[in-house]
């Protein structure tokens, strides 16, 4: 647990960067996301409870949908996450990674890490996790230079470690509803968790809801399959000190969820790609939560919404930030290993759901895109 010290000092130094970070602009190797509207909640959230959302909150549900169709990525304003909450749980996330890497690399034994649960809960060890193949795909579509992967064709494991902890309930007897991993060192460990974790699945329900109206379907159309699934989440992190530029953090990948949410990281390096296979460099705005969309949006609305292909790299703009965190440090009296942290979740459909096309939205999808 952070000591008092170390909290004003976070804060101090959160604050310095709420300044500056504005003005400075960081080189990047692909154009940025800027050109991704933000959708803003709030006009949804402000009429929802009436049953009949305003033009302005359909509006924004339209924009919603077609954001998944272009991009498979949107970035959304929720006014009930507060991302202090964000740095907080980073801060949090950042010192549990150095201190279990730490005893992980001094061969002490951590009963964090829990392979007998197929790391479905607790911490993973780097280099575990691999991104499937897809040298096959790449090949076919002979991408320019500019759209191809960092990663190598053939993956490799990824430099980063991970920590899984449930939100919200499963259906009784589920089979991968395994125990909750909570590390003796954090007391706060359980609530801090379930505070960010909490914030972002309220988001992520909003966005459902909204993604089916603009769809044309019933607003619970997705998030009545979402009850009582394998919510995780799951943030990831990568030591920026021991590894360099051209560290693979995450290889070239699609998630299998429903949809998978991010606040924003204190360093660069994710990578995405839209519908048409341009390559961006994804950079949040201030105060903004970002959301991809996994297979299985891809398969239940027949292709309409694509599983969004991303991967996450040590780059230039990555060692840029680090030195200039290390010189933030060091003015504050902050010894603080630097790690990159994703404050990754996974929202998933019930095991129970079936994910193949849905007639109601046959609207949207040609046969051949549902085959």
């Amino acid at each position: 647990m952070l000591s008092p010290k170390k909290q004003n000092a976070s804060a101090q130094l959160a604050a310095q960067e709420d300044g500056p970070r504005q003005g400075r602009e960081i080189p990047q190797a692909a154009p940025q996301t800027d050109d991704i509207p933000v959708i803003d909640l709030n006009a949804y959230l402000s009429t929802a409870a009436d049953g009949s959302p305003s033009e302005t909150a359909l509006a924004e549900c339209n924009k919603v949908a077609e954001c998944f169709h272009r991009y498979g990525i949107i970035l959304i304003r929720d006014p009930r996450v507060n991302m202090s909450d964000n740095d907080t749980y980073i801060d949090l996330m950042e010192e549990y990674f150095a201190d279990v890497g730490d005893r992980f690399y001094a061969n002490e034994t951590i009963s964090d890490i829990k392979p007998e649960f197929h790391y479905q809960v607790g911490a993973t060890p780097e280099f575990i996790e691999k991104a499937r193949n897809h040298s096959e795909k790449l090949s076919a579509l002979n991408l320019a230079p500019e759209d191809t992967p960092e990663s190598p064709l053939e993956p490799v494991l990824d430099a980063k470690w991970r920590f899984m902890w449930k939100i919200g309930e499963r259906p009784d007897g589920a089979s991968d509803d395994f125990p909750a991993v909570k590390p003796e060192r954090y007391p706060d460990w359980e609530d801090k968790m379930n505070t960010w974790g909490g914030k972002l699945h309220s988001a992520i329900f909003t966005v459902a809801e909204m993604a089916a109206i603009g769809m044309g379907v019933e607003k619970s159309a997705f998030t009545s399959r979402m009850e009582g699934g394998a919510h995780l989440l799951a943030p990831t992190g990568s030591d920026l000190v021991k590894n360099d530029i051209g560290a693979i953090f995450a290889g070239f990948h699609y998630d299998i969820s429903f949809m998978t949410i991010h606040g924003k990281s204190r360093y660069p390096g994710l990578f995405v790609w839209t519908r048409d296979w341009k390559k961006k460099a994804v950079k949040i705005p201030e105060g903004c939560l970002l959301i991809q969309s996994g297979t299985s949006f891809e398969h239940i609305t027949g292709g309409y919404v694509l599983s969004g292909f991303h991967e996450v790299v040590y780059t230039e703009a990555t060692k840029e930030a680090v030195k200039r965190r290390a010189q933030q440090f060091e003015a504050l009296g902050i010894n603080r290993r630097q790690w990159r942290v994703s404050s990754t979740m996974f929202t998933h459909f019930r095991n129970d759901v079936d994910i193949g096309p849905m007639a109601e939205l046959s609207h949207l999808y040609t046969p051949d895109q549902a085959a």
